[in-house]
């Protein structure tokens, strides 16, 4: 499934970037017996259904045009929004969190949490600084990165 994957990519970020989006993320997996390659897709200004399903279309004759077909079975393609809460992953994307409120899981507890939610103040490739609040007052918090499991976009309530 990687290599379909990746020879699908090669064929589509061109005709994504052309357009001025952004590949935020994508999957070629199976579920319930049917394949579906998924494709995330954003802009810096935000991107509407309209977009989307304009992209849809592009990427859709793209693939039926390639030939050989890298699909060994049918597949169901899915282009989409990450939504409001995407997943932090590349280094555009950390720069877009900077001074953001996030999520992040941890893989083990830090002063016995799992999952904190703050401001992104700064990061490295080993650690992640975090404003977080408890009750009324703000506290910085150090994240070993090796600690992290998983990191997104939040809505502050």
């Amino acid at each position: 499934m990687a290599k379909v994957k990746e020879a699908v990519l090669a064929e589509i970020i061109p005709i994504i970037k052309s357009r001025g989006d952004e590949l935020v993320d994508s999957e070629y997996v199976k579920e319930k017996g049917q394949n579906y390659l998924r494709i995330y897709v954003d802009r810096d200004d935000g991107i509407d259904m309209d977009e989307i399903a304009g992209l849809s279309e592009l990427i859709s004759t793209k693939l039926d045009e390639l030939s050989p077909d890298p699909f060994p079975d049918p597949y169901i393609l899915e282009v989409s929004s990450p939504g409001i809460e995407r997943p932090i992953k590349t280094n555009n994307d950390w720069q877009k969190a900077l001074n953001n409120y996030i999520h992040i899981a941890l893989y083990q507890k830090i002063d016995n949490q799992k999952e904190y939610e703050g401001i992104l103040k700064s990061y490295t490739n080993d650690e992640i600084k975090l404003e977080i609040k408890i009750k009324t007052r703000r506290k910085q918090l150090t994240i070993p990165r090796k600690l992290v499991a998983n990191v997104r976009f939040a809505i502050e309530f």
